[in-house]
């Protein structure tokens, strides 16, 4: 088999061994090719990892990860999103995320929902009904730049609006397996996209994943979003 048809996992490179055989080995961060874009603009390659280090490249990254492996910060070490690292999220930003991300939730929903007005296909015959409660109640508060304080009040006054965009998002995202846990590739779709816009996302939900087992139950989910117990409701993940 000859080394250019041998294919090998990103971090690693083939290399002939003595016998001529070729084998994967982990490449050098160093030896990474330079981003072509580095000379004008080096953050529209670099990427920032789970260790909240930035790196120039996701070869970078992939390459000092495999040269970590079988340690621990190896194994927790996964591209968290492109573009350099932001900086540190604090006490006081954490609890207002999920603030933010509920009215967030629902009112993608919401959207959803008057397309689907439009042009059915957007959201199943269930979905479409638990979605028009909330359209429909003259309580709601409407999309818009709100203050923290304002969706504080909003989610004690209208709780039972939150309940089911919560419940719907995990649903959205536990899909490969659909076993009521999320992973971290399934957590992905929502957090990489989230993180420009919320420099917290990436801790919110490490956090969210209370018995640190790499994964976010679907009672963990709830939990971190402010949903109680006796709401949890596995008939609104379908």
């Amino acid at each position: 088999m000859r080394a250019h048809n041998f294919r090998c996992k990103r971090g690693k490179t083939c290399k002939l061994n003595k016998e001529k055989t070729p084998m994967c080995v982990c490449q050098e961060p160093s030896a990474c090719p330079q981003s072509p874009w580095k000379l004008i603009h080096l953050s529209f390659m670099q990427v920032c990892g789970t260790d909240n280090v930035t790196y120039d490249t996701s070869c970078e990254l992939f390459a000092t990860k495999c040269n970590l492996e079988g340690t621990k910060r190896g194994h927790r070490l996964h591209l968290d999103y492109t573009g350099p690292c932001k900086s540190p999220c604090m006490n006081a930003e954490l609890v207002q995320f999920p603030l933010r991300m509920r009215d967030w939730l629902k009112n993608v929903l919401l959207h959803l929902y008057e397309h689907d007005s439009m042009s059915p296909g957007f959201l199943i015959p269930k979905q479409r009904i638990r979605v028009r409660k909330i359209h429909e109640s003259e309580r709601r508060l409407h999309a818009g730049d709100h203050p923290i304080e304002l969706l504080a009040q909003d989610f004690e006054k209208n709780y039972n609006m939150y309940i089911y965009p919560v419940h719907w998002q995990f649903a959205q995202m536990d899909q490969h397996p659909s076993d009521r846990f999320l992973s971290h590739s399934e957590l992905a779709p929502l957090r990489v996209p989230l993180v420009p816009m919320e420099h917290c996302t990436s801790r919110f939900f490490q956090e969210c994943d209370a018995d640190k087992d790499k994964q976010v139950s679907f009672r963990e989910w709830t939990h971190c979003f402010g949903i109680k117990d006796e709401d949890m409701d596995v008939n609104l993940l379908f």
